[in-house]
């Protein structure tokens, strides 16, 4: 008997068999991760956000910041978060997407101003002992109490108030340009993301 057929047939069982086990592993590990996902979320809300005692990642707006290279739109959620029902920030995320190791994934919260309550970095792959530095507590602290009409947005090195990282000017760089983006985007559309019609949405 020709091997050849045997052969496809018994590759062909193994696919389908490999392809079967990835997806049962898939559905049954969805739910998991997708839960760590909503607390990670949730832990870095708790972090920026002032005071509140709702369920921000459960009062949220999207709107659309742009067009992927693709022509998709690009969207930025905007998570309200509440003290006994009355509005007390709002926390979004923004991308540096010119650290010196790549993208640096940002939470700011802000009070309903436009003024900073506090930032998170949530990803980045800058150098260890440098650019890594941007995680520190003092560093972060150098954007509470901040808006667009109170700091010059640039770090010291280039005339501005924010303290860089000695060794490593980019990684600060970064993140305070993407913050200040932040700031701008919500300015403009701060009539859509406070509006309480808009909330409660998926």
């Amino acid at each position: 008997m020709n091997s050849m057929p045997r052969l496809i047939l018994v590759l062909t069982l193994i696919t389908a068999g490999a392809g079967l086990i990835l997806s049962l592993v898939e559905l049954v590990t969805r739910e998991p991760i997708a839960e760590q996902r909503r607390l990670e979320t949730l832990r870095a809300l708790k972090a920026v956000l002032p005071q509140a005692n709702n369920s921000p990642d459960e009062d949220t707006v999207q709107l659309v910041t742009g067009k992927d290279k693709r022509g998709r739109d690009v969207q930025r959620t905007f998570f309200r978060g509440k003290q006994d029902g009355s509005l007390s920030g709002v926390a979004f995320k923004v991308v540096a997407p010119d650290g010196y190791s790549g993208n640096i994934d940002i939470m700011v919260g802000i009070d309903p101003s436009g003024t900073i309550a506090g930032i998170e970095i949530l990803s980045h792959a800058e150098t260890p002992g440098l650019g890594d530095k941007i995680t520190l507590p003092s560093f972060k602290a150098n954007f509470a109490g901040k808006n667009l009409g109170n700091t010059d947005w640039r770090v010291k090195k280039d005339g501005g108030e924010f303290d860089q990282i000695t060794g490593a000017t980019i990684s600060p760089r970064a993140v305070v340009g993407a913050v200040r983006k932040g700031l701008e985007f919500f300015r403009d559309h701060r009539d859509e993301v406070l509006a309480e019609n808009q909330g409660d949405k998926p």
